[in-house]
């Protein structure tokens, strides 16, 4: 059992400093060993020393208000005999493995004041918006500072005050006794939930958070050679902390919309180019359209075959905070695609007939070999290994 440190110096629980010195004087003029040498009294002037010094500290006061002993740690006669926690305290134990002590002290209350989070929106860009950039205004719906409170939560003209259920500290303690000693339990204030204070008034705005939700319009600015998927970070321009914390971060991350013609891979841009079977054959210089609305001339060689690739170089998307027209930008790949005609009229089908029977193609012949190799004689090789 706990000893009763207010019995001891013969005060009520609630004295304050200047009574707990009174009845220690009083007691000890008549205890100490300069005037009473009696043995017992000696004794009871150590009772009352010591029941002094522990209720005006004020931790090891706590504990004692709490139903727990400050001195009781398992030294002494508080172990069984071959208990191997007898010989050091619950405390010690817990500077051991924690640094920490078991005296109860907490990590003090939490601040009001919280940071705030981050905001997130999205925003639809064309492939050309994404090549030259933008500036827009967007409309963001985040919590903002309370104008009525200024963050603070209370109603004007009134303020914080002190949890009385905890005292300030934002916790609560409670002492139990176990084989280890006595093990002092620290939780949040169910009252101030761990702030240490409570709002008596509320603000009527915002009901004590320090923030309401507000619509208000933000202006960005993208750069050019953005892509899918890239974010643009707008610092303290988020959600504002409870309390009247500062802002978070607003993050716009770009969609970029399909293109028509151009399809992309990071600053590369490629196009598929349809070329007439007879443009092919015979070459041709051919306008083809830009991403910026101008034209750039394309020679085809005669000859050309379907698949053939041609690239142009700095004529891609530009690249994100780079210089330059060539190693600024990215390519542009074209596609040759050969076209076929699918409808022939009978004048266009006799002259292709005519020109197969020049180049003696009326039927064509699989066995011609190319290269030494012929496309039977390539099959036959590839079974025989």
């Amino acid at each position: 059992m706990a000893r009763d440190y207010y019995g001891i110096l013969g005060v009520e629980q609630g004295a304050d400093a200047a009574e707990l010195k009174r009845a220690y004087r009083r007691l000890a003029r008549e205890l100490h060993p300069d005037v009473n040498p009696d043995p017992a009294a000696q004794e009871r002037f150590a009772e009352i020393s010591t029941a002094y010094e522990v209720l005006t500290d004020p931790e090891k006061r706590r504990i004692v208000d709490l139903g727990g002993d400050p001195l009781d740690n398992g030294r002494g006669g508080g172990g069984a005999a071959g208990d191997p926690f007898s010989a050091f305290g619950f405390g010690d134990i817990m500077d051991a493995f924690f640094g920490g002590s078991a005296g109860g002290r907490g990590r003090g209350p939490r601040s009001r004041v919280q940071p705030g989070a981050d905001a997130l929106i999205r925003m639809q860009l064309t492939l050309e918006e994404c090549a030259t950039g933008v500036q827009r205004e967007l409309t963001v719906d985040t919590a903002v500072l309370c104008t009525e409170c200024g963050g603070n939560g209370c109603a004007p003209g009134t303020s914080p005050q002190g949890c009385e259920t905890c005292g300030g500290r934002g916790e609560v303690q409670s002492v139990q006794r176990s084989f280890l000693g006595q093990v002092v339990t620290s939780r949040p204030c169910p009252t101030c939930r761990g702030l240490g204070e409570v709002i008596p008034e509320p603000c009527r705005i915002c009901a004590g958070d320090g923030r309401v939700r507000s619509r208000r319009s933000v202006g960005v600015r993208i750069p050019a050679g953005v892509a899918d998927g890239m974010r643009v970070r707008l610092a303290g321009q988020g959600e504002v902390g409870a309390g009247g914390g500062p802002a978070g971060d607003l993050y716009v991350e770009v969609e970029e919309i399909a293109h028509e013609v151009f399809e992309r891979d990071g600053a590369d841009l490629h196009v598929r180019l349809p070329l007439p079977m007879t443009a092919a054959a015979l070459g041709a210089t051919l306008p083809l359209p830009m991403l910026d609305g101008t034209t750039e001339d394309l020679h085809v060689e005669p000859g050309t075959q379907g698949g053939t690739l041609r690239t142009l170089r700095g004529k891609g998307m530009p690249r994100l905070r780079s210089t330059g027209r060539v190693d600024g930008y990215g390519d542009l790949v074209v596609h040759v695609d050969v076209a076929v005609p699918t409808r022939l009229d009978k004048e266009q089908t006799e002259l292709l007939r005519q020109l197969a029977k020049l180049r003696g193609e009326e039927q064509p012949d699989l066995t011609t070999r190319n290269n030494g190799h012929g496309l039977f004689g390539r099959l036959r090789d590839s079974f025989r290994g």
